[in-house]
């Protein structure tokens, strides 16, 4: 927060100044201090963005994203989500904010502007699992209950699971190679997760990265924690 303060403090002279984060990082699962960059944006007469890709659905106690889990909503000037993830559109996004930022992006964006419509099934689709969402507090709270259950249970195994309490739980373990392998080893059980390393992420910092979802049951959860334990044991990462 001090650099963000401090290039804050250095371009007070231009008139227009924007905060840019995601609001979940997707490779760690870390979630952006909102609070604090919200101060700091109001502080200095600033615009605060985030994007929601990897919060939308889910995050938050109503699953508005990461602004509502953290008590900001409101203090966010503009949203930017897609509806191919959570919400199982599989395409499209959207960007939310003041009235004339979206008449603005609607007559100056080159994205939108040369971009084909989206499929009506597509915007059906995500429409109707807004609906569901807003209706039903059970889909969130059953990814929130999954998710700690899968975290509690590798932890206990002794794996290392990067992020907090979010549903996606990168399993670290430091070695390409290993990562690449164990990923493999997980398939043939029926545990379909995907090793990541350099250049996704930095040296050293391999990953295999499992994502849970409301579709996931109790047993879901269990086969994969137990899966995971029977290859790591074979590859010595956990005894």
């Amino acid at each position: 927060m001090r650099d963000l303060e401090s290039k804050l403090q250095e371009s007070q002279k231009h008139r227009l100044r924007l905060i840019v984060t995601d609001g979940v990082f997707s490779m760690d699962g870390d979630v952006a201090p909102l609070p604090q960059i919200c101060d700091l944006a109001e502080r200095h007469g600033a615009l605060v963005f985030i994007d929601e890709c990897h919060a939308t659905g889910f995050m938050g106690a109503t699953g508005r994203g990461t602004d509502e889990l953290l008590g900001v909503m409101g203090r966010v000037h503009i949203i930017n989500s897609t509806l191919g993830k959570a919400l199982g559109g599989a395409a499209g996004g959207y960007t939310v904010g003041p009235g004339p930022l979206i008449s603005l992006l609607r007559q100056r964006s080159r994205p939108y502007l040369f971009s084909n419509s989206l499929p009506p099934a597509v915007v059906g689709s995500a429409a109707r699992a807004l609906e569901l969402l807003m209706g039903d507090s059970e889909i969130h709270r059953s990814v929130r209950e999954r998710t700690r259950r899968f975290r509690s249970k590798m932890t206990a195994a002794g794996f290392s699971v990067s992020g907090a309490e979010h549903p996606i739980c990168p399993v670290m373990l430091g070695d390409a190679r290993l990562a690449s392998t164990m990923a493999d080893d997980l398939l043939q059980r029926g545990i379909y997760v995907i090793g990541f390393s350099y250049p996704v992420v930095p040296k050293g910092k391999a990953r295999i990265r499992v994502q849970i979802s409301a579709a996931h049951s109790d047993d879901d959860i269990d086969r994969c924690v137990e899966s995971f334990v029977e290859v790591g044991r074979k590859h010595g990462v956990v005894s």
